[in-house]
């Protein structure tokens, strides 16, 4: 009889002390959490600023909630489709994606959403619904805006070029924005538009060729602050006078100088690589158990010029 009270007592332990374990992963869970974070290789300035603000805010959370990360970086769609494998087969509790590009993406997003775990979308969206919250600049109104200043400095009429981007939603918004814009101005044409691949050097290549094409330009619109570096240089490179302004899209420092200088890149279009910082703020809630406020986070396309640019120059800044 004493031996088996003895052992109900130890059972009656055991029990009592598994409830704890449990009470106790309940209360400090946070620690067992992890955000997978697969981001494109910083290939230009941008990403490179977007990659160093989801590091930073990962390693904020880590510290004041003790949300663990694991962060991918990939240099095409392939990579980034094993990498996005990587994080469903290690458990992570959400994912932070930024698509390399839309399409070749959005079966691996529909992969997250089938493995059951939430998916935050940073800048380029997939061709699907699998996202749970989309965090994004305005792209059709960077398009918007800046199809309406060329109008306003063309006095509606004028040659223009326009260097896109690779295949994506941000192009396809980009581009869309900006014929929207130019379709009410019959007096301007433009007279080329091709990819610079968000990439100075592209863009340079790119911008040297159609140079030797056209005789003729009046002004130029990038659809990337490091497209527009990449184009100014060939536009000196081939000493072209003519063209009378170049645009941007982003808020790199190298473009605000142009701006404040009088430069010929004289207008951006914010688009910060802050946004991130965003979308792991909003993966580290989901983390937890919070429903997101909302599924789609747009960030304003403010237009900077030389009358606001000192609101936004940071001299400071690696971006």
């Amino acid at each position: 009889m004493k031996k088996l009270l003895v052992l109900c007592l130890a059972l009656a332990a055991v029990i009592s002390l598994a409830a704890c374990g449990e009470e106790g992963k309940s209360e400090s869970g946070d620690d067992s959490l992890t955000i997978g974070i697969s981001l494109p290789s910083a290939t230009h300035g941008w990403m490179g600023a977007l990659i160093e603000n989801a590091e930073n805010q990962a390693k904020e959370i880590k510290e004041s909630e003790g949300i663990d990360y694991v962060m991918t970086n990939a240099a095409d769609p392939n990579k980034q489709a094993n990498d996005v494998d990587d994080l469903i087969s290690q458990g992570v509790d959400v994912i932070v994606m930024l698509p390399i590009e839309s399409a070749a993406l959005s079966p691996v997003g529909q992969k997250v959403k089938d493995a059951g775990i939430p998916l935050v979308i940073v800048d380029r969206e997939l061709e699907n619904d699998a996202a749970s919250v989309v965090v994004k600049g305005d792209n059709e109104g960077i398009g918007v805006n800046a199809g309406k200043y060329f109008i306003e400095q063309l006095d509606g009429e004028g040659k223009v070029v326009e260097i896109t981007g690779p295949p994506s939603s941000v192009t396809e918004q980009r581009g869309a924005g900006f014929k929207e814009a130019m379709d009410g101005a019959e007096g301007i044409e433009v007279v080329a538009s091709q990819s610079g691949e968000f990439s100075t050097e592209t863009s340079l290549e790119v911008m040297s060729n159609i140079l030797q094409a056209q005789p003729e330009i009046d002004a130029v619109f990038t659809q990337d602050d490091g497209m527009a570096l990449g184009v100014v240089q060939a536009i000196k490179e081939a000493g072209r006078e003519d063209i009378q302004f170049v645009t941007g899209a982003g808020g790199a420092k190298g473009v605000f100088e142009s701006i404040k200088d009088d430069g010929l890149i004289s207008a951006t279009f914010l688009y910060s690589p802050t946004m991130v910082r965003d979308g792991v703020k909003i993966a580290a809630d989901i983390a937890q158990g919070e429903d997101p406020e909302e599924s789609m986070v747009v960030k304003e396309a403010t237009k900077v010029v030389k009358d606001n640019v000192e609101e936004y120059y940071n001299p400071d800044s690696k971006f």
